[in-house]
């Protein structure tokens, strides 16, 4: 099992510890500013990722994806997962980004192993939205037909 020899520097200590050995090459930096481990064959292994993440850190441009969360739920993935039921949810990221709002209509379109949702112009829908051209939505269609199409 690897220890770490000796508890690394961080912050204005690492910054000055960096800037004494500048002219040391960066594995032999990073060991003396205490970012490297010892196998039990006492073979030293620097960590040169956590030396940098700790530079970035000590000049206040922290990396982590942590902290750039707001602490308010996960991020977009672009991802769903069907749920033991059947269904697929689309969360309210993907829908507010898009515009929708409740009572938005669209038609199901099944493919080979894809899913196409077209959104549909209905009555309250164009009050609410205005109308597209026709032009677009006959487009929309035939590419929708062509893809479908080729896949199979």
């Amino acid at each position: 099992m690897a220890e770490t020899a000796s508890a690394p520097l961080t912050g204005k200590a690492l910054l000055q510890k960096v800037k004494e050995l500048s002219s040391l090459p960066r594995r032999e930096t990073a060991k003396r500013c205490g970012y490297y481990t010892v196998a039990k064959n006492s073979q030293v292994r620097v960590n040169l990722t956590d030396f940098y993440d700790a530079l970035l850190a000590a000049r206040g441009i922290p990396l982590s994806p942590e902290s750039s969360k707001d602490g308010r739920g996960r991020e977009a993935t672009y991802r769903v997962t069907v749920h033991k039921n059947g269904q697929i949810v689309i969360g309210s990221t993907y829908t507010e980004a898009m515009g929708l709002k409740p009572g938005d209509e669209f038609e199901i379109k099944l493919g080979y192993k894809h899913i196409h949702l077209i959104y549909l112009e209905t009555s309250k829908n164009l009050t609410r939205k205005g109308a597209l051209d026709e032009d677009e939505d006959l487009d929309e269609e035939e590419e929708i037909d062509e893809e479908e199409r080729m896949e199979e």
